[in-house]
C-alpha cells in the first residue's frame, strides 16, 4: 500500500479524462461539494448530487445547468439518519439510471462544536460519527460493486488537519476524522490487488463556507480561500494520473 502526501498547487490537470463519467457527490449543497460538482458538470461529467438541503441542491443544480453542464440528478438525503437500506436503494438507482459509477466524492460534514471532550454533548458526538464516518463508509460499501466495474474508480474522503493530528476542542469531528483516515488505509490495502477502486483522503485546508463561519464567527471570511481554489486537487485525484492508492492530498494553504 502506497500512502503519499501530495500537494496540489496548480490546475494543470487532464480534465478530458473526466468527460462522460458519472460521479456521486455528498454535501453537494455545501461550499466544497457544490464547487466540485459545478466543475465536473461543466467538464461534461454527470453528477449525482446528495445533500439534506433541498434548496442548496437546487442552487448547485442551477449553477451546473446554467453553465450548459451535463444535467445532474438531485437526491435529498440526511446522512445523520440514513442507513444501509437507503444507500442500497441509491446504488440500485444509479445502476438502473446509468449502469455505471466512476467515483465518489465525500464532501458532507458535521463539524460539531469547539468544546472540551469532558463537556461534549453526546447527541452531537453521535451525529458527528454518523455523518463524518459511518455514512461515507456505508455509502461506499453499498456502491462498491458498481465501482469495481469501472476502469478507474477513485473515492475521495474529505479530511482535515485535525483528522491527522489531534487538536484540543475538536471533539467528534476530530475523532471521526482519525477513524476515517484509518478506514481509508485499511480499504486501500484490501483493494490494492486486482481492483480499479482507489481510496484517497484530501485535507483541503481552511475553506470559506457557512459551516466554517459557524465554528469561527469572528473570522473575516475574506481571509479564507474560496472553495473553488481546492477544486483542482479533487479533479487531480479523479484522473487516472493519480494512480496511487491511499493518496493523502493536501490542498492550497
Amino acid at each position: 500500500m502506497n500512502i503519499t502526501d501530495y500537494n496540489v498547487n496548480d490546475s494543470s490537470i487532464n480534465t478530458d479524462q473526466l468527460k462522460d463519467h458519472v460521479y456521486l457527490i455528498t454535501g453537494a449543497a455545501g461550499a466544497v461539494g457544490s464547487a466540485v460538482a459545478v466543475a465536473l458538470g461543466t467538464i461534461g461529467a454527470t453528477t449525482i448530487l446528495v445533500d439534506r438541503n433541498s434548496k442548496g441542491l437546487d442552487v448547485t443544480y442551477d449553477l451546473i445547468t446554467d453553465a450548459n453542464g451535463a444535467e445532474p440528478i438531485k437526491l435529498e438525503l440526511d446522512l445523520a439518519s440514513a442507513g444501509i437500506p437507503q444507500y442500497e436503494e441509491m446504488a440500485e438507482l444509479i445502476k438502473t439510471e446509468f449502469g455505471r459509477l466512476d467515483g465518489i466524492i465525500h464532501c458532507a460534514v458535521e463539524p460539531g462544536t469547539l468544546t472540551p471532550l469532558s463537556q461534549y454533548p453526546m447527541e452531537l458526538l453521535n451525529k458527528s460519527l454518523l455523518v463524518n464516518l459511518s455514512a461515507p463508509y456505508m455509502l461506499t460499501r453499498c456502491c462498491l460493486d458498481l465501482l469495481r466495474e469501472a476502469d478507474d474508480a477513485p473515492v475521495i474522503f474529505t479530511s482535515s488537519d485535525v483528522a491527522r493530528q489531534g487538536k484540543a476542542y475538536w471533539g467528534g469531528y476530530s475523532i471521526a476524522g482519525y477513524a476515517l483516515e484509518g478506514l481509508v488505509q485499511i480499504w486501500a490495502d484490501e483493494l490494492e490487488i486486482n481492483t480499479s477502486v482507489r481510496m484517497n483522503t484530501l485535507d483541503t485546508g481552511p475553506v470559506r463556507s457557512i459551516l466554517r463561519a459557524r465554528i469561527f464567527p469572528g473570522e473575516d471570511p475574506s481571509t479564507v480561500p474560496a472553495a473553488e481554489t481546492i477544486v483542482p486537487a479533487y479533479l487531480y485525484i479523479l484522473t487516472s494520473d493519480a494512480n496511487r492508492l491511499a493518496l493523502r492530498v493536501t490542498g492550497n494553504r
